[in-house]
């Protein structure tokens, strides 16, 4: 089927007035859930259609949108070409942004604390296990930092942004990638002093609640629950606040010269990319969704056509413009 064909055809749908409003359904990364509820709103309020999304983790989009009980699914770990092909799928980015380190240390304020790839990677691997670690001190200076025992929080569900850390902690750290590797599920080290949550949310509420620990979440959930992100010292050797801009460097790639949109845009070479960036994923059917695939594609071009903005109000990073042109091409693979 032409994207022309799936989008005259809901265009036909919408005007038929609110009795035949769509609904649909999506679940999966809880990375991109606040950018999708704000397009989602803003989206039943300008076309009286519903989209219902859920985030559960990549894992669990994934798995839905297999099975078929979502209408779309979304993960933040992006499936390879032969796993697309495998399940019938078609992949596309929605939005960019970034996973950021954050502390519950007194006293130490948003974007104050520095840390580099490799102290993370050995506070995680439990080989730092004082805040007052010499290697912290040393690129802290004039940072009042405690002789208390650090506390790790990771997720404790399958996720796509355990994924994009996991991913950057191995790109960094030769014994991170060696004893534990990247995926959206890992053995984590330290088990003794380290505290699981589920998502975004479990995370955040984990480091809000446990004095002196470090946790990683979307960066929209640490300004959200006013986390003390870190700053993070990127791979051209600058220490790098996170945000939209930095967020930006490193997704400005040429997206459409990968299939399926599978790369990672951890770790960029660029000078002020943040290096936990990252693309999320929205996964459909490539055959046989019919009309509730034809209605999920549709709100998706809605969001590219006005939800910039709404996007942008929440630090992530919408689409570059050839980016959106190289998506609505992979539409055309919609059957």
């Amino acid at each position: 089927m032409k994207l022309s064909h799936i989008l005259a055809g809901v265009l036909l749908a919408a005007v038929g007035g609110q009795s035949m409003a769509a609904t649909v359904t999506g679940a999966g990364a809880t990375f991109p859930q606040p950018v999708y509820s704000k397009w989602a709103s803003e989206y039943q309020r300008a076309t009286g259609n519903q989209v219902n999304y859920q985030g559960i983790g990549s894992s669990g989009g994934i798995k839905q949108i297999q099975a078929k009980t979502v209408d779309f699914g979304a993960t933040d770990a992006p499936m390879t070409p032969a796993q697309l092909n495998e399940s019938n799928l078609v992949q596309f980015p929605a939005v960019i942004g970034g996973v950021v380190p954050v502390v519950n240390i007194a006293g130490v304020a948003p974007g104050q604390l520095k840390l580099t790839g490799p102290i993370l990677a050995d506070i995680y691997l439990g080989k730092i296990t004082q805040w007052d670690d010499a290697r912290i001190k040393a690129i802290n200076p004039g940072v009042n930092l405690p002789a208390a025992k650090i506390t790790t929080v990771n997720r404790s569900d399958g996720s796509g942004t355990t994924h994009v850390f996991t991913t950057y902690l191995s790109q960094v750290s030769s014994d991170w990638k060696s004893s534990v590797g990247a995926d959206k599920t890992v053995k984590w080290p330290n088990a003794n002093s380290s505290v699981g949550g589920k998502g975004n949310e479990g995370v955040s509420s984990n480091v809000q609640r446990v004095a002196n620990s470090i946790g990683y979440v979307e960066y929209a959930y640490a300004k959200q629950n006013r986390l003390a992100h870190t700053q993070l010292q990127n791979r051209a050797g600058r220490f790098i606040q996170p945000d939209d801009s930095t967020f930006a460097a490193a997704g400005n790639i040429n997206w459409a010269r990968y299939p399926g949109f599978a790369v990672s845009i951890t770790n960029m070479p660029a000078a002020n990319a943040w290096p936990i960036s990252t693309a999320t994923y929205i996964l459909v059917p490539r055959t046989g969704g019919g009309a509730k695939t034809q209605e999920a594609i549709k709100f998706f071009d809605w969001a590219f056509n006005n939800g910039d903005n709404l996007a942008r109000s929440l630090d992530y990073v919408p689409l570059p413009a050839a980016t959106k042109i190289a998506v609505r091409n992979e539409w055309r693979k919609i059957r």
